[in-house]
């Protein structure tokens, strides 16, 4: 129940907890071998907990102790959380700074997972314009793109073909 505590406190930071937010928790309960029948009520009394708590360390004293495995799904979970609304405000980034001192993980480690999380959520839009521009550079040096040069060929023979019927 911290574990799912903690995990709504990171949704609740922003002031905007998502039905996103709440798919990402229960994915990571049930990860961490929470049987899918007693997901609603952990959420539930997390939420109370969550409520009714003014510090983190009521949440990370039962994590900090978990296996590493099972405190690196943690810590995704709360960088997927974070950056499910695409941006990490303040607040958001000063909880993850305290939260690796209290549950002894490593800068580098959580560097790791956010970049790791952030590429994952990296949207089309978000890219499209690098995409283009290096579309638009190799056409403009003379390139031309050939995917397959037997279907190439295929297809200038079949315009051969379709070019002597026509004439």
């Amino acid at each position: 129940v911290k574990v799912c505590a903690l995990l709504i406190h990171a949704a609740k930071i922003d002031e905007n907890y998502t039905d996103k937010e709440e798919e990402i928790i229960k994915k990571t309960l049930l990860e961490l071998g929470l049987e899918n029948e007693k997901i609603t009520k952990t959420i539930q009394d997390a939420k109370i907990i969550e409520e009714n708590s003014n510090q983190i360390l009521d949440f990370t004293r039962e994590i900090k102790n978990l296996p590493e495995k099972d405190k690196i799904k943690i810590v995704e979970a709360l960088w997927s959380i974070i950056y499910s609304n695409e941006d990490a405000d303040m607040y958001e980034t000063n909880l993850m700074r305290r939260l690796a001192g209290l549950l002894y993980i490593d800068s580098k480690t959580m560097g790791d997972i956010k970049e790791k999380i952030k590429e994952e959520n990296i949207k089309w839009e978000d890219i499209q314009h690098i995409v283009i521009s290096y579309v638009n550079e190799y056409y403009a040096n003379g390139n031309t793109c050939i995917v397959d040069k037997t279907n190439e060929e295929e297809q200038n023979k079949n315009y051969s073909e379709i070019e002597k019927k026509i004439i």
